[in-house]
Parts: C-alpha cells; structure tokens; sequence
C-alpha cells in the first residue's frame, strides 16, 4: 500500500472520529447552538475534519478524485455501525442492505 492510498485511510479514519466527536457535543449538555459549537467535543470534531481533509489532499496527489471519494463511502459503512453501537441508532433491514450495496462498490472501485 503506497503512503497516499495509508493517507486516503487515515483521512477517511480521522473523520470518522470527527463524526463521532461531533455527533458527542451534539447530544452532551445544554444550551443553543452557541454553546454545542463550543463544547470540547464538538471542537475536537471540527478539528478531525480539518485534519482529515489535509490528508485527503495528500491522497489526491496520486489516487484520482474518481477512485478517491467514493472511497469515502466506507465512512458511511462504518458511521452507520457506530451509531448504533454507541449512540444506540436503529439498523433495520434496509440500512443493513445498503451498507452492503456500499461496502461491494468500495471493494470493487478500489481493486480495479
């Protein structure tokens, strides 16, 4: 695996986290929109996507953008998992189909 296809991982990884971090502030205390934006979590979150797109720009050096987002896809995959694990978010059946739609149009776009 070359350092820009570890880059587009982490990338995709990094805002993973973001997710997580943004969706925790969302949910944690009280208050408006003012005090969500300034919880740590929340911060935390916004500074995972600005990571995570720096990454992303490393990737696109080498990987071309039409192979690259799509790749991004795996997040959904993977966010849809976490909240319903962690935050408890309903799965049903028609989620678990279209996780599989996505997770078969990765794996195909990523190994042509």
């Amino acid at each position: 695996m070359t350092a820009h296809w570890l880059a587009l991982t982490a990338a995709i990884s990094v805002s993973l986290v973001g997710q997580v971090m943004l969706k925790a502030g969302a949910t944690g205390g009280e208050g408006g929109f003012l005090a969500q934006l300034f919880r740590p979590a929340t911060m935390a979150g916004l500074v995972c996507y600005g990571g995570s797109a720096l990454l992303y720009i490393v990737a696109l050096r080498r990987i071309p953008m039409s192979v690259a987002l799509p790749c991004t896809a795996a997040s959904y995959v993977a966010i849809a998992l976490i909240g319903h694990f962690a935050f408890g978010e309903a799965l049903g059946p028609q989620k678990v189909a279209a996780i599989a739609l996505i997770s078969v149009g990765v794996v195909v776009l990523a190994s042509g």
